[in-house]
C-alpha cells in the first residue's frame, strides 16, 4: 500500500540519521550547500525522537542503515566503494556493510536448511559452521559435504527478509511520487520505473533458485584467458531460501594489507576487476551486478574470484553495441559520433541538436584525459553530466540503470586497488576488441545471415500469409478499405530475399 503512511516511514529515515548522530558525517561526505543542511536540520531535529536508535556500538552511518533495514543497506553497500562522492570516513564505515552485519541464529540457520532441502542437517553436512560472513539479505555458513567431504558454502536467507524489503520499496515508491508531483524536474528521470526496476532486482534476490541459475550460467560464460573462478551451484542441495555452492578460499578484496603480504599484483588485480566487469557485459551480455569488495576474492595465483550471484545484468545485443560504441566514442575522443549515437538509439529526442549535445559532451570527456586518475572527482564528473542530460531531454533508461550502477561500483572497487588507475586506458583494449568484431563488415554479415535464419524459420508460413493477404483483398469491406497488397509485396519481398540468400 504506497499511501500516505509512508511519511511516517521517510520522517522516521531522517530522524533516525539524526539520532544516531550520522546525518552530520552525511552531509559532510556529500559536501551538502548550507542551504541543504539548514532545510535538514530544520525537518529532522524536532522529528529526533521518533528516530530509531540501533546498535550503539556501531559507527553512526553504519548505525542508521542497519536499523532503518535491508533496503537501506544495499544502497549503504553501493557507497562503500565511491569514497570520492561520500568521502574516505564514510566509505571506511559503510563497507561493514558488505560482509560483516550481525548474523542470525545457527539454529534458525538449520532450521530452514532442513525444512527447505528435506533432510536434517545431520544428514547432509558432515561439518556445519557458524556463520562466516553475514550481509543484508542472506548469511554464509561453511560446511563439509557427508557424501565426500568437499567444503561448500551454504547460504541461507534471513528469515522475514521479503517481508521487510517489501516495506522498504514501498516507502520508495511513495517517494518517488512525492519526487514527481512536487520536483517536476526530476520526471525526465523516472523515479517510479527506477524503483520499479530496483524492485524487480529485488525481488529476484529473493529466490535462491534463480541465484543458482545465474551462477550456473556465469559459470559456463567463463572462457580461457579470462583469469577469474566462480563455484558452481549444487543444485540438489538448493532451494528457494537455501543454495550450496563450491568453496571458495581466497582474500578479501577490502582486505589491502593481506593482498600485499600475499603479494597479489594490486595494480593488474584492479584492471582485471573493471576488464572482467566490461568482457562479460560486452561480450556476454550477462554481466555481475553487485561486484563490491564482499563478493570478490583474490585467488592465490591472482585470479579474481567472483562468488554471490543474487543480482545480475542481461542486455540485448542491440544495446551492447550501442554502449560499446558510446565507450569507444569517449576513448577516441570523437565525441560526434557519441552523440550521434544516443540520437541513432533514441536516447536523446530527434529535435535536439546533434552538434550542440556533442560540445556539451566534450565537456564532459576532456577533463578526464590528461589528468592524473586520483585527481578526478567522480561526483563533480557525474553532477555536471547530469546537467548535461537534463538539457538536453535525455530520459533515464531503465535498462540501463543496472549497468551504469554496476560500472559506478566496479571503479570503485578498483579505484582502491590501485588509486591512479585510469578507466579508460584500463577498458580500451577491452571495448576495442568489442567494437572490432561486431561493428563493421563481419558484423553486417552476421546480423545478415541471423536475419535470414528468422526468415527461414517462419519460412513454411510465407505461402499462407500471402493466400490470406489476396483473399482479404478480394473480399469486400466496410470502408475504410483495408491496404493488404503492400502486405502481399513485403511478404513476397521477403521470400524473394530469402531465396537469393539461401542461393547465396
Amino acid at each position: 500500500m504506497r499511501g500516505p503512511h509512508n511519511l511516517i516511514r521517510l520522517i522516521r529515515t531522517g530522524a533516525t540519521f539524526e539520532r544516531t548522530g550520522a546525518m552530520d558525517t552525511v552531509l559532510e561526505g556529500l559536501s551538502a550547500p548550507w542551504q541543504l543542511r539548514a532545510l535538514v536540520r530544520a525537518l529532522g531535529y524536532p522529528f529526533k525522537w521518533l528516530g530509531l536508535r540501533g546498535d550503539p556500538a556501531l559507527p553512526p552511518v553504519v548505525r542508521a542503515i542497519t536499523a532503518l533495514g535491508p533496503a537501506y543497506i544495499k544502497f549503504g553497500q553501493i557507497l562503500s566503494t565511491r569514497p570520492d562522492i561520500v568521502g574516505d570516513d564514510m566509505a571506511q564505515q559503510l563497507k561493514y556493510l558488505q560482509d560483516q552485519l550481525p548474523p542470525f541464529s545457527t539454529d534458525i540457520a538449520r532450521d530452514m536448511v532442513a525444512a527447505e532441502l528435506g533432510q536434517p542437517v545431520e544428514a547432509l553436512f558432515a561439518e556445519f559452521s557458524e556463520p562466516v560472513a553475514a550481509a543484508s539479505i542472506a548469511q554464509v555458513h561453511k560446511a563439509r559435504l557427508a557424501e565426500d567431504g568437499r567444503l561448500v558454502a551454504v547460504k541461507v536467507l534471513r528469515p522475514g527478509i521479503e517481508r521487510a524489503f517489501r516495506k522498504d520499496i514501498d516507502a520508495f515508491y511513495f517517494a518517488a511520487r512525492l519526487f514527481e508531483i512536487f520536483l517536476p524536474g526530476t520526471r525526465r528521470l523516472r523515479p517510479l520505473d527506477v524503483i520499479a526496476h530496483f524492485e524487480g532486482v529485488v525481488m529476484a534476490e529473493l529466490d535462491l533458485r534463480l541465484e543458482a541459475s545465474s551462477a550456473s550460467e556465469f559459470v559456463s560464460n567463463i572462457k580461457a584467458g579470462d583469469g577469474i573462478q566462480a563455484p558452481e551451484p549444487l543444485w540438489r542441495l538448493s532451494g528457494r531460501n537455501v543454495l550450496t555452492m563450491g568453496w571458495a578460499e581466497g582474500i578479501n578484496l577490502a582486505d589491502l594489507p593481506a593482498l600485499d603480504r600475499a603479494g597479489i599484483d594490486r595494480v593488474a588485480l584492479g584492471a582485471k576487476v573493471l576488464q572482467v566487469f566490461l568482457s562479460h557485459a560486452l561480450r556476454d551480455g550477462f554481466f555481475h551486478g553487485d561486484m563490491h569488495q564482499g563478493n570478490l576474492k583474490a585467488a592465490a595465483n591472482g585470479d579474481l574470484i567472483v562468488f554471490d550471484f543474487g543480482i545480475m545484468g542481461r542486455i540485448d545485443a542491440y544495446t551492447r553495441r550501442v554502449y560499446a560504441e558510446i565507450l569507444y566514442g569517449f576513448i577516441r575522443r570523437d565525441y560526434r559520433r557519441v552523440a550521434e549515437v544516443h540520437f541513432e538509439a533514441g536516447y536523446v529526442p530527434a529535435d535536439r541538436d546533434v552538434e550542440a549535445f556533442a560540445m556539451a559532451l566534450r565537456a564532459v570527456g576532456e577533463p578526464i584525459f590528461g589528468m592524473e586518475a586520483n585527481r578526478i572527482s567522480m561526483a563533480k564528473l557525474l553532477a555536471y553530466l547530469f546537467e548535461v542530460t537534463e538539457r538536453f531531454g535525455m530520459e533515464t533508461r531503465t535498462e540501463l540503470i543496472l549497468l551504469q550502477r554496476t560500472m559506478v561500483v566496479v571503479e570503485g572497487v578498483a579505484r582502491s586497488l590501485d588509486a591512479n588507475i585510469n578507466i579508460w586506458q584500463v577498458a580500451q583494449p577491452v571495448v576495442e576488441g568489442y567494437i572490432r568484431s561486431h561493428v563493421g563488415p563481419l558484423a553486417l554479415a552476421r546480423d545478415l545471415g541471423a536475419t535470414l535464419q528468422v526468415l527461414a524459420r517462419f519460412g513454411p508460413k510465407l505461402p499462407k500469409l500471402v493466400e490470406d493477404a489476396l483473399i482479404a483483398q478480394s473480399t469486400p469491406k466496410a470502408p475504410p478499405p483495408r491496404r493488404v497488397w503492400p502486405v502481399a509485396l513485403a511478404v513476397l519481398a521477403g521470400a524473394l530475399g530469402l531465396a537469393v540468400g539461401l542461393l547465396i
